[in-house]
């Protein structure tokens, strides 16, 4: 029984590979807290490590220097973002409810990560191809989901070429709630938080707008 129990033990030594990818984790979880909090240009490599609890050499085993860690800041962020959002929309259904579900999670996501606000919109200074890669993907995403709206019949009276402004627009509308409701209160005292009023007047938007129907002319005299 003794030996059984070692042996169990043995086995759930994580490899190297697997204490590897828990470092690379821990730095990334750090980085994304300073810089979310501090900013790129405050975000030294001493102070990402000593929050990961690693030394500070270890640091160049994974990153060459602190504009390499930056680079890939976002896209890291940034997938746990859009999974967030796609695992809160599986249900969602089609039409404006998938999209009110995918705008509700995005909010969801920015008042449990209110960091991610400041790490994407500076990567456009401190991170550009980061930051170029990040809005080409989530357009890429968008795109995709509206053409198959459109093959729906869910959104009507839209030419393809028409989508990307579309994507843009809605992409703006989320920066500037994320600047009203998260970036403005995130540093002080309360948690932040996105109210209703901002989730139902986005839903009255798509209803009443993107997924309405449009209306046909009158026919002439």
């Amino acid at each position: 029984m003794a030996q059984a129990s070692i042996a169990a033990k043995r086995k759930k030594r994580p490899t190297r590979q697997e204490k590897a990818e828990q470092t690379y984790q821990r730095l990334m979880d750090a980085a994304a807290e300073v810089v979310g909090e501090q900013g790129y240009a405050q975000a030294s490599i001493a102070k990402i490590t000593d929050r990961a609890g690693i030394a500070h050499g270890t640091f160049y085993n994974y990153f060459e220097d602190r504009q390499a860690l930056f680079d890939a800041l976002l896209p890291h962020v940034g997938h746990q973002m859009t999974d967030h959002i796609t695992d809160a929309i599986v249900e969602a259904g089609f039409g404006p409810d998938r999209e009110v579900a995918r705008f509700r999670a995005f909010c969801t996501y920015l008042v449990d990560n209110p960091g991610f606000y400041r790490i994407l919109f500076e990567a456009e200074v401190f991170a550009p191809r980061a930051h170029a890669a990040h809005i080409d993907r989530l357009v890429d995403g968008y795109r995709r989901a509206f053409e198959r709206s459109i093959e729906r019949g869910d959104i009507a009276d839209y030419d393809p070429d028409e989508l990307e402004t579309l994507i843009f627009a809605l992409l703006g509308a989320r920066a500037y709630v994320a600047m009203r409701f998260v970036a403005e209160n995130g540093s002080g005292p309360k948690t932040p938080s996105i109210p209703d009023s901002a989730i139902s007047a986005y839903e009255k938007l798509m209803r009443r707008g993107l997924f309405g129907k449009p209306k046909t002319s009158a026919p002439k005299r």
